[in-house]
């Protein structure tokens, strides 16, 4: 091989070399990938920023939104010939070194761009070795990266002092707005700064900062960027104080639309309007109801499953506020009956005009009683739903079957937690809350209601919600039982000073459904409202008891103020169909009492000639039998002729202690009475 040729292979050979080592220490690009994510609502209004897991502030240096004027004169000022160079500029280089000569300090390093790029993300003491080991890096970044990559790559590490990196989180700290639009004197600050971040810091040196500030301006009209008037606005400009806060709205839904999909900006479902009246009222409803209590709401658009808004808790700085509580699995209370009777609907077990028993009865060792401790005797289908009596429930999850009731939740997207058995398998207490479920669970579920029975799973980011319009979901209900179960709880007794929808113009009709857990630990309310199904839920973030506080009393005026604010606010996006109003409820004065003669009380349990049970029952001792009846006033109870003691709540309960035949006696205020003859068994007859 002649010296030609030999010469040939070694500029190959080093060539080669130079592939090899690239591609074996290629510039660790990776370490800009922990960034900052911000959180806005539907409409690009910010909600919630987030910093790093190291606790800097470090957005992706998205060119979309950062102000045009901003990079034009960044570049002027950093890098002219940025987008004609290959990472570094040879010239800019020479002229930096003559000048420094000439000056006896250093000027100007000449580093363009890409080269300051490779020096944040590989940090190095300033020499010549650094400076090289910079050259190289650059040329690598310029082969991989595009010339806006790595703009964007820059403008996210740029150090701005403190825990502060890239333009846009030096501009939300120290502006208080996005650096999508930036005045004269933040074009000058923001290029100011990073070429001496500390020292220069607005918030610790003032002075400095302006100083630099008005230098950079100046330098800028020099390149025909700014004019003089723009130097002098810029001069007589101040320089900021101090750091601001970064967005801190939505706390809980803007961290649940984060965790939905990867982390960076997030466009959330959220409606910041909706959300601000939300998080109003469920913490001024809290405050009246005092000190340990907590509020939690969701507000979901039914054709999208968006949540629109959300409440975790009241707030923050009351007991367990941290705690997003849609999240927390808690007893349901009533609130599943609607899905019971919906299912025994589907299986023509049943139908709104069904006569159902609410009396007394017991299911094996579970004997359930009314919340009024009362009992009614045969009622519509319809009215035991309206009024939630406990009996009908019950014996109609008997029917559907508790364990396919629990799988048919479940498969909707709200898997209920079975506790008290070693199986957890699903009992009949489940129709009264006997089972753990989350708000957001509920919400599923009644959306469900609301869309003909079709279960889908809730949406928390923007871009998802023409998929989830799209997407099939899973036939919970029948479409004709989850009509008629709507057209059921729309015509439930509404709260105190509001009159039903149907009554009301232009109102939409609120099917709704409370619920108390048992100890009165938890209070809801869960409705559908036009295109929007509603949760609260009030109580103790401890799980303590409120004796008394009910879901009718505490959550459901709840639901039906933020109802009444979601169509104020969601009224323009065709998602809410008008307003409700606020009258007082229409009484009727005794009206109801006039169509029918005075008649002797009605005994409903014990049902004449009855033979009850007073044994033990799976080796636990009897239970007292509830007395039930109706009539004029308050019924006074006697067994053969003896007052019948009375327990806590003040119901009548008759505790038999010996075998054979009872006369029970109801006496009303006027003095009539009625009377059965029963039986009671202890043993083997």
């Amino acid at each position: 091989m002649g010296p030609a040729g030999r010469l040939l292979a070694a500029f190959a050979l080093l060539v080669g070399a130079a592939f090899a080592l690239d591609a074996l220490l290629p510039p660790p690009l990776e370490r800009a990938g922990d960034i900052s994510a911000l959180v806005t609502d539907r409409a690009g209004k910010p909600l919630r920023a987030f910093p790093t897991d190291d606790g800097r502030w470090r957005f992706h240096g998205d060119l979309d939104r950062i102000d045009p004027e901003f990079i034009e004169a960044l570049i002027r000022v950093e890098d002219k010939r940025f987008r004609q160079h290959n990472g570094t500029d040879w010239l800019g280089m020479v002229r930096a070194a003559v000048d420094s000569a000439l000056s006896g300090r250093v000027v100007s390093g000449g580093s363009t761009i890409t080269m300051q790029t490779a020096r944040m993300l590989e940090p190095r003491d300033r020499n010549i070795g650094s400076k090289l080991i910079e050259i190289v890096r650059a040329h690598q970044i310029e082969r991989r990266l595009s010339k806006d990559d790595i703009l964007a790559l820059y403008l996210t590490l740029t150090p701005y002092g403190g825990n502060l990196e890239g333009v846009r989180a030096a501009s939300w700290s120290y502006f208080g707005h996005e650096a999508d639009r930036l005045s004269d004197d933040e074009i000058a600050l923001l290029i100011a700064l990073p070429q001496s971040p500390e020292a220069r810091r607005p918030d610790r040196r003032p002075e400095q900062a302006a100083r630099a500030r008005n230098w950079v301006a100046q330098k800028l009209s020099n390149y025909g960027v700014f004019s003089e008037a723009d130097v002098a606005d810029v001069a007589a400009s101040g320089v900021p104080g101090r750091r601001r806060d970064f967005p801190d709205r939505a706390w809980h839904g803007a961290a649940k639309a984060l965790a939905s999909g990867p982390r960076g900006d997030v466009r959330a479902t959220l409606d910041a309007g909706l959300q601000a009246e939300v998080e109003r009222i469920a913490l001024t409803q809290a405050e009246l109801a005092g000190a340990e209590v907590q509020v939690s709401a969701l507000v979901v658009h039914i054709p999208t499953r968006a949540v629109r808004a959300i409440a975790g808790s009241a707030s923050r700085d009351r007991p367990g506020g941290w705690l997003d509580l849609t999240a927390q699995a808690r007893s349901p209370g009533s609130t599943l009956k609607p899905f019971i009777y919906a299912m025994a609907f589907d299986d023509g077990t049943a139908a709104s005009d069904t006569l159902i028993s609410d009396l007394p009865k017991r299911f094996a060792a579970y004997q359930p009683e009314n919340f009024d401790r009362m009992f009614r005797g045969d009622v519509r289908v319809s009215d035991a739903l309206q009024h939630s009596l406990n009996v009908p429930a019950v014996m109609m999850l008997d029917k559907v079957g508790p364990e396919r009731f629990a799988a048919q939740l479940a498969l909707a997207g709200a898997s209920p937690r079975i506790a008290g058995s070693a199986s957890h398998d699903a009992g009949l207490a489940i129709a009264l809350g006997g089972a753990g479920l989350t708000a957001r669970e509920l919400a599923v579920l009644y959306a469900a209601l609301g869309d003909k029975g079709i279960a889908k799973p809730l949406v928390w980011r923007a871009d998802e919600e023409a998929a989830s319009l799209e997407r099939p979901g899973r036939r919970m209900i029948g479409e004709a039982s989850a009509d008629e179960i709507i057209r059921i709880l729309q015509n439930g007794p509404t709260p105190e000073g509001r009159v039903p929808g149907r009554l009301t113009e232009n109102a939409p009709q609120i099917a709704f459904k409370t619920g108390t857990s048992y100890g009165y630990r938890d209070a809801w309310a869960a409705g559908v409202a036009g295109n929007l199904a509603i949760v609260v839920w009030v109580g103790r973030a401890d799980g303590a008891p409120r004796p008394g506080v009910t879901g009718g009393d505490a959550a459901l005026p709840v639901l039906f103020e933020i109802a009444d604010r979601a169509a104020h606010h969601l009224r323009d996006t065709g998602e809410t169909r008008g307003r409700l109003t606020s009258e007082k409820r229409m009484r009727s004065k005794g009206a109801m009492r006039d169509f029918a003669a005075a008649a002797p009380p009605q005994i409903l349990f014990p049902p004449r000639d009855a033979e009850l049970w007073a044994g033990s029952v799976d080796g636990d001792p009897a239970r007292g039998f509830v007395l039930a009846g109706r009539g004029d006033g308050k019924l006074s109870w006697y067994v053969d002729g003896a007052p019948c003691e009375t327990d806590d709540a003040g119901a009548p309960v008759w505790s038999p202690t010996r075998e054979g035949f009872y006369t029970v006696t109801a006496v009303d205020s006027a003095g009539r009475s009625s009377r059965v003859r029963v039986r009671v068994l202890t043993g083997p007859a």
